[in-house]
């Protein structure tokens, strides 16, 4: 005889990570029942070891935030980002100083959001930190029942519902299964949803630094022949560094002596932030594309890494999984409030549908600009670069990517407008 579920209500989500704590709280303000289950421990507690990484979010998943209650545990750990600039890099070695090319492109927050308190272009965060905000959010929803640390082994269906069944053989009852299990989703494979996509050969090497001047709040992203070379800052004249290698050589650089690290990061950085140190441990991920071919199943729907997982040099994959949220909390909060089944096939193809294009835009965007860009060919760097400085002067085309990248295009979900889903 099956014993009594621990939790029989709409919505269990299989992953706390950052997309499945911000769900939570999004499915909690529309008014429905939600569970998360998560492998580690959720803690407001920073562990005293972190992964490196650290991502940008988007000026509307900044809203997002703020409507969730949020960005008020993390505004003070947050930089915000007044300026990107987009350039080839330079050439570099020997006496060479590497860092930003001669061909930029250069995009302003002051051109979509003027005055000297602006709505920044996005803002910086570590993730452990950004996580420790959700957390605290969280603890302030009671109705949230978290479960950690705990594994998810698989689903099953059930009448007019789908059980999430724990490694343990206790089981989570809902109406939505909601899988935020990453990039390799266990659940996703169960439900026999296929991936398209490819691995690109190359790893980001991922370390903090700290740097002499000032960065006034500028991003860079420059690139080198093996690929996206990223300064995206931090608070505290920090920055976080995202610097893509072919896998070879990422792993021999990641295990290098610290002079011998040292010396290429400089040849790579350049010196026009003045002398610059990595603080911490170094990391390195492979890269790739990932993409399923559906965002939804029986009464299960796909969210973040799930769904699809990009190259990291538009720095939209976080945002990508706030914007997943958004839409499906929207969805499902309107399906509940009219008597209807949120883990039909009707709602969640609403779902699908409005989270596929802006996904596979972005996909195939940042697919084409690291092939493009990954190279040494002279004459397609001079192309490439002239192609940047002409988009460099024409304002309406600067304004429209500004805007692509923070989400405000098409059709945007509530909550990315910072508009609450409890409000009448």
């Amino acid at each position: 005889m099956t014993s009594e579920p621990l939790f029989d209500g709409d919505v269990v989500i299989a992953g706390g990570g950052l997309a499945g704590l911000t769900l939570a709280l999004a499915m909690d303000q529309a008014g429905l029942s939600v569970a998360v289950v998560d492998a580690l421990e959720l803690s407001e507690q920073l562990a005293p070891e972190f992964d490196g990484r650290a991502s940008a979010l988007a000026y509307t998943s900044w809203r997002m935030f703020e409507a969730l209650g949020v960005a008020e545990h993390l505004h003070e750990h947050a930089q915000r980002i007044e300026h990107i600039l987009v350039c080839d890099g330079r050439p570099y070695g020997g006496t060479r100083p590497g860092g930003p090319g001669p061909h930029t492109l250069h995009f302003d927050r002051r051109e979509i959001s003027p005055g000297e308190d602006g709505e920044p272009l996005g803002w910086m965060a570590e993730n452990r930190r950004s996580r420790q905000a959700l957390v605290r959010a969280l603890q302030a929803r009671p109705a949230i029942r978290l479960f950690a640390p705990v594994k998810a082994d698989c689903y099953e269906h059930c009448q007019g519902g789908i059980d999430l069944v724990l490694e343990d053989g206790a089981r989570l009852s809902g109406k939505l299964l909601v899988a935020c299990d990453g990039r390799f989703s266990r659940l996703r494979r169960q439900a026999k949803v296929r991936t398209t996509g490819w691995f690109y050969g190359q790893k980001g090497i991922v370390a903090t630094v700290r740097h002499a001047e000032p960065h006034n709040g500028t991003a860079y992203e420059y690139f080198l022949p093996a690929g996206p070379f990223a300064i995206l800052p931090l608070t505290d004249n920090r920055a976080s560094l995202v610097w893509t290698e072919a896998d070879t050589v990422a792993d021999a650089l990641k295990d290098a002596p610290d002079e011998v690290f040292q010396q290429e990061l400089e040849d790579r950085f350049g010196d026009f932030l003045g002398e610059v140190r990595v603080e911490g441990p170094r990391f390195t991920y492979p890269l790739g594309l990932t993409y399923a071919e559906e965002f939804c199943a029986d009464r299960i729907a796909f969210v973040g890494d799930a769904a699809r997982g990009i190259h990291p040099l538009a720095g939209q994959g976080f945002n990508l999984g706030i914007r997943d949220a958004a839409a499906l909390a929207e969805v499902c909060g309107e399906a509940k409030r009219v008597g209807l089944d949120i883990g039909a096939v009707t709602t969640l193809r609403r779902y699908a549908d409005w989270r596929k294009f802006d996904s596979a835009t972005l996909a195939v965007g940042t697919d084409f600009f690291n092939r493009l860009f990954s190279n040494d060919f002279d004459p397609l760097r001079q192309i490439r670069g002239l192609g940047l400085s002409l988009v460099d002067k024409i304002p309406p085309a600067r304004r429209f990517f500004m805007r692509q990248a923070g989400g405000e295009t098409g059709d945007p979900p509530r909550l990315l407008k910072g508009q609450r889903l409890d409000a009448a």
